[in-house]
């Protein structure tokens, strides 16, 4: 298991920024690699997150002197997409197979995780989500159609898509974290505009389903100071409470939107108008 550890930022700090120091601390660029477990720990709301990609051997969950406790989900809750072939989730001896867009909730307390593929030659993608929780909630098979589903958008707006929840109190039950996935329709490209912060909640974007040559730009900074990063498919973006949230892609996509923080209300956000942002 590789970690790579992301520090919080101020604000006033990321003003400063240029391209090259935004993209160090807010993009990561290889999520999945091949016969590799590769997670980032940022410390915004001391969320992990990253891709496990088995082979020919099972990838496993690691705790240790980073994450303080023996075993990687003592002390915290787990939310799992398969986004490649069919594989199977093995949660303390109890095996889940998870076909492509399937998902799992594994909660506090479990001492073992392991992730495998059916086909080695055809491998599972596993994106993995964590965040500290404060009790024990059952692990949760969370199929496509298990998923809630919340339509959104407008099509002269360019923004029609179906926001899928999986580990959301309509779905499951988890401490703090929220996790599902938001497709979008043909023809529409923002992922949501205008655009919105959420104070309470910090937030991690993984976008996926996209051609070689598609761009996400993805937008970051505060309403008053905003930035941008230029997002390749299967790259993930770490989003602060004080950062919008907003996007728009070249081309089809699709993305992973995971939450943690104070609440889990959807809806609590504070909104934009166009005119707000400069």
């Amino acid at each position: 298991m590789k970690l790579d550890i992301r520090y919080a930022h101020h604000p006033e700090d990321v003003k400063r920024y240029d391209t090259a120091a935004l993209r160090r601390h807010f993009l990561v660029e290889q999520v999945f690699v091949t016969g590799e477990l590769r997670l980032t720990y940022t410390h915004v709301d001391r969320v992990v997150f990253g891709g496990a990609v088995p082979t020919s051997e099972a990838l496993a969950l690691q705790g240790g002197k980073t994450f303080g406790t023996p075993n990687f989900l003592d002390r915290r809750e787990l939310g799992i997409v398969n986004l490649g072939e069919r594989g199977r989730v093995n949660v303390d001896g109890q095996v889940q197979s998870l076909e492509n867009g399937e998902g799992m909730y594994v909660g506090m307390g479990t001492a073992s995780v392991a992730f495998e593929s059916d086909d080695p030659a055809q491998p599972a993608k596993f994106y993995l989500v964590s965040c500290p929780a404060h009790t024990t909630y059952p692990t949760v098979h969370i199929t496509r159609q298990m998923a809630n589903p919340r339509k959104l958008g407008l099509t002269e707006s360019c923004n029609v898509r179906t926001i899928n929840q999986y580990v959301h109190p309509a779905v499951c039950k988890s401490c703090q974290l929220a996790l599902g996935v938001t497709v979008l329709e043909p023809g529409s490209v923002w992922n949501t505009f205008p655009p919105h912060t959420h104070e309470r909640r910090m937030e991690v974007y993984l976008y996926f389903g996209m051609a070689p040559e598609t761009r996400i730009f993805h937008l970051h900074g505060q309403p008053q100071e905003t930035r941008h990063l230029v997002v390749a498919n299967e790259q993930a973006v770490i989003s602060p409470s004080w950062s919008i949230h907003s996007g728009v892609g070249t081309g089809p996509y699709a993305f992973v939107w995971a939450m943690a923080g104070e609440n889990q209300t959807f809806d609590d956000m504070d909104g934009l108008a166009p005119g707000d942002l400069r």
